[in-house]
């Protein structure tokens, strides 16, 4: 007797099996290859394409300090002015499923009154049917991979449902240990007690600007600066006080400069600030500012007492006053404690002749 081969409709269900294993494998590869959370996303976002062959889809993922979901990935009409909006919280399907982390399967948009057409794709795509599913790690949702259909491509199945909760949850495996790694990371070059860059990082940062500004032309301004008579501080309020002041000052000087300059703890209490394409004349227009700043900021010990924070400034600019990182760390460092060594509380400029306090 020989065997009746299988019917269309369980080839049809074989191949889905099929192409649904060899997407989670190709999701797993994704996961062992590399730690970059863009490239392990965009694999597992196209293998979904590929598979479920939906008209659009995006990945979104939460702010955690607003709980607003932006687009981290998207593929639609206007997949390219997605990149970066911001949904606010709750709003539309995707909101629903990132506040309650449930999935949710709309066969029918038009029915359903957690549907937004005020997302911008629902604007030129005729849309029929929404599959959304969170990516949650521990009961922390981070994130929702959100799936749609026009009306020409139907609706989605619960088999879809099923196979897409699978891959969201190796989505949140691969968020959660590219955010481990970039932290493992972040804690190797950043300073514990500010936050800022630590000196190894800074120094890495100077070689890099005055290579840059020497290659094309540019100039590249520095600031070294030490707290004066901060021991005092140590010994009479003691060293959790002392630290505390250290990490104020810090978060002072990195809320003061720009997002392309840098800032780093380098030592006890010194800290150096870099300022990319700033001259010397601007480099000292930043100190003095920071000088008064510092000086007007209102800082307590834990009995209330108002504590006197100044410090002893330094600029330098390459290339008028150095030829290399190195050498710009150091005229500026000179500048400072001619400052430190004379008045303090005050700014003191290196000069290709001396160095003068200002």
């Amino acid at each position: 007797m020989t065997e009746q081969a299988p019917d269309n409709g369980l080839k049809q269900v074989l191949l889905r099996k099929d192409a649904e294993l060899a997407t989670l494998v190709e999701i797993g590869k994704a996961l062992t290859s590399t730690l970059k959370l863009d490239e392990v996303l965009q694999i597992i976002m196209e293998r979904i394409s590929a598979l479920l062959k939906p008209t659009a889809w995006s990945l979104l993922l939460v702010d955690e300090e607003t709980g607003d979901l932006v687009f981290e990935i998207a593929v639609s009409p206007v997949a390219e002015f997605l990149k970066g909006t911001r949904l606010d919280r709750g709003t539309g399907i995707a909101g629903w499923v990132a506040e309650r982390a449930e999935p949710l399967l709309v066969p029918d948009v038009s029915a359903d009154s957690r549907f937004s057409e005020t997302i911008d794709w629902a604007s030129t795509i005729a849309i029929r049917s929404i599959l959304c599913i969170p990516v949650k790690s521990q009961e922390r949702t981070l994130g929702v991979v959100q799936l749609v259909n026009s009306r020409e491509d139907g609706s989605f199945s619960e088999a879809d449902l099923t196979i897409l909760t699978t891959i969201a949850d190796f989505a949140a495996i691969a968020i959660e240990n590219a955010r481990s790694h970039e932290k493992v990371n972040q804690l190797a070059v950043t300073d514990e007690l500010t936050g800022l860059w630590n000196a190894r990082r800074f120094n890495e940062l100077l070689e890099y600007e005055v290579e840059r500004a020497s290659r094309y032309g540019g100039t590249v301004a520095l600031i070294f600066l030490d707290l004066d008579h901060f021991k005092k501080i140590n010994d009479s309020h003691g060293h959790l006080v002392g630290s505390r002041i250290l990490a104020e000052v810090g978060q002072l000087l990195g809320r003061s400069i720009r997002k392309i300059d840098s800032a780093s703890r380098f030592g006890g209490d010194e800290y150096v600030l870099l300022f990319p394409n700033a001259t010397k004349e601007q480099g000292c227009f930043l100190a003095e500012r920071l000088c008064s700043l510092l000086r007007e900021t209102l800082f307590l010990a834990d009995n209330g007492t108002r504590l006197t924070v100044t410090a002893s400034f330094g600029v330098a600019a390459f290339p008028d006053d150095a030829a290399t990182g190195r050498e710009l760390l150091g005229t500026a460092d000179m500048a400072m404690y001619a400052v430190k060594e004379s008045s303090r509380d005050g700014v003191g400029v290196a000069s290709s002749r001396d160095l003068k306090a200002r």
